[in-house]
């Protein structure tokens, strides 16, 4: 699983750190980031799948590889 983010698409609404907070985060300009570290811990959350759908202006896609 490869997380792709268009932080130029990024809106902060934060839909993804509500949905998968393990695995993204946040910056100081509220855009999405993947949590530091823990980028593995996208394949062991099942709800990381429905991030993209809960995106706004689909800013986040999920790969499978």
């Amino acid at each position: 699983m490869r997380i792709t983010i268009d932080r130029d698409r990024c809106i902060g609404s934060g839909q993804c750190v509500m949905t998968a907070p393990g695995v993204f985060t946040q910056d100081d300009d509220a855009l999405v980031a993947l949590v530091p570290g823990h980028e593995d811990a996208a394949a062991a959350d099942p709800r990381v799948r429905d991030v993209p759908m809960g995106c706004p202006v689909q800013a986040v896609a999920i790969h499978d590889d």
